[in-house]
């Protein structure tokens, strides 16, 4: 989570960690005990479907957030879905499949996560009341998959999009191009709802996917702007001088997204570094 973006909607009720709230016939949400500045209110689970349950995302390895997810579910959770490996999504698949027994699947083993099988885009998982389809969304990691409901055209969408604040991409596993043209994937869906990884339900998609990506065309001119300015500058030189109406502890976080910002400005030609492969190295326009 890199910054705060402007939300001037109603707010809908706090979310109250570890307790389950129904988000349509189909949909519920458990949010992780795990606020904090990279996690928003806390990492959101979601449990998909009445007789045949998928679990999307158990979180963190947090015994208190995976009795709450199993005694919602209880044996009717069959599957476990990750939307990818970084460490507040899956490091409670471990917990979760020992108290339920359900498969694991995801895009690949990764990070300590083992799966049982791999979902590739366009896969599904069928219940009998649901259709949930895999869409590989690259960008914030590159094994980042959203999850459709097709009944309800809700899309799960992990670390994707977030409700109120912008993603973090951070090289070299994140990256920007891939990211936007995820942003744009996903925004050909007719998406009714999104529901993120972190924070409330998103009633009005197209809106939210159309400012993600106005937000990240702005902060790449303004990459390029600063660095012709500069003629030389290092990602911290570059956050200092864009990054003004962000608080300085969000900074170093922020450096990350300018670096991948770059990188693509790099295979773009519109910049250049001796090491791009380095977030403290120098570029030059």
């Amino acid at each position: 989570m890199a910054e705060p973006l402007a939300d001037d909607q109603p707010q809908p009720k706090p979310i109250v960690p570890e307790v389950a709230s129904a988000l349509s016939p189909l949909v519920r949400r458990i949010t992780a005990a795990n606020p904090g500045m990279m996690t928003g209110p806390g990492t959101n689970t979601y449990l998909v479907g009445i007789d045949e349950i998928v679990v999307i995302d158990p979180g963190p390895d947090d015994a208190g957030h995976l009795d709450a997810i199993a005694g919602c579910g209880g044996d009717r959770i069959r599957w476990i879905a990750c939307t990818h490996t970084h460490p507040d999504h899956s490091p409670g698949v471990d917990g979760l499949k020992a108290r339920t027994g359900a498969e694991v699947l995801a895009y690949d083993s990764r990070d300590g996560l083992e799966i049982d099988a791999p979902l590739a885009d366009g896969d599904s998982i069928e219940a009998t009341e649901f259709r949930l389809r895999a869409v590989h969304t690259p960008g914030h990691a590159s094994n980042h998959l959203c999850y459709l409901l097709e009944q309800e055209r809700m899309l799960f969408s992990g670390d994707h999009v977030m409700q109120g604040s912008t993603v973090v991409i951070a090289p070299p596993d994140g990256d920007m191009a891939a990211y936007l043209d995820s942003l744009a994937k996903i925004r050909r869906l007719r998406l009714k709802a999104i529901a993120p990884g972190h924070g409330h339900l998103i009633t009005d998609p197209a809106t939210a996917i159309d400012t993600y990506v106005h937000h990240r065309l702005e902060r790449e001119r303004q990459v390029a702007d600063a660095l012709r300015a500069a003629g030389s500058a290092t990602t911290a030189e570059l956050v200092e001088a864009i990054y003004t109406d962000v608080p300085a502890v969000l900074h170093p976080v922020a450096r990350y997204s300018v670096w991948a910002h770059l990188r693509k400005l790099g295979a773009d030609g519109v910049a250049h570094s001796g090491d791009p492969d380095d977030v403290d190295a120098a570029w030059t326009a």
